[in-house]
């Protein structure tokens, strides 16, 4: 998952929190509020716009015929979703917002005028796209090699950030449906992973927050 580039600013008409070759696409753009729990873009459908993350939070995801979710990444303030559009093909992955979100919203006619202007910007956005196939790549591989606890591990690892007192703790609230969809597995699975570390003492919940109280065990 990538973290935000900056906070989000109480205006997000106000561009000052970007880094200037995002601030130019912004400006190029029209900016859109969107409810939460909005789809912004729907797997397999045609579409030539990218949207930039301004305030608030997106998710990207697919669906399997039967019903269950994979999560590929939550990008927030500074990130954008949609460049795949750039080829003219099929999306990818749907796209939907968490939170009440505002989105600069960029056509490809306007990034690729953007790219020529700005020829910085295409490094910019090939870096991104790198990224995100290493993370795709990795998930593959952790989904063959790694059993649903290995993910489950991974994944909170990944997530956690160290705390004064030894501890670290997950910032993102994470429901237990949430942990399921980015590792592939059901919520029942991921229900008793989590009941079970609790009870070992590795995990703690407070406020809301999923606290690793020790290093987790590499198997279960």
């Amino acid at each position: 998952m990538s973290s935000p580039a900056a906070a989000p600013p109480a205006d997000p008409r106000d561009l000052s929190h970007l880094p200037p070759a995002l601030r130019a696409l912004a400006e190029r753009g029209e900016i859109r509020r969107y409810r939460k729990a909005t789809l912004l873009i729907e797997e397999g459908d045609r579409g030539d716009s990218l949207y930039l993350v301004l305030s608030g939070r997106v998710k990207s995801y697919s669906l399997g015929a039967n019903g269950r979710e994979i999560t590929f990444g939550v990008y927030g303030p500074g990130e954008y979703v949609g460049e795949m559009s750039l080829d003219g093909g099929p999306r990818s992955a749907s796209v939907i917002t968490l939170d009440a979100t505002t989105c600069a919203v960029v056509t490809r006619h306007t990034l690729r005028q953007h790219i020529a202007e700005q020829p910085d910007f295409a490094l910019d956005l090939i870096a991104r796209v790198i990224r995100r196939a290493r993370l795709a790549t990795n998930n593959a591989r952790s989904m063959a090699l790694l059993d649903v606890y290995g993910r489950l591990t991974q994944l909170l690892d990944e997530l956690a950030v160290p705390q004064a007192d030894g501890t670290r703790a997950i910032e993102e609230r994470l429901t237990h449906a949430t942990i399921a969809s980015r590792v592939g597995c059901s919520r029942e699975m991921v229900s008793r992973l989590m009941k079970d570390l609790e009870n070992g003492g590795y995990v703690t919940t407070s406020r809301q927050r999923l606290h690793l109280c020790r290093p987790l065990p590499a198997r279960w």
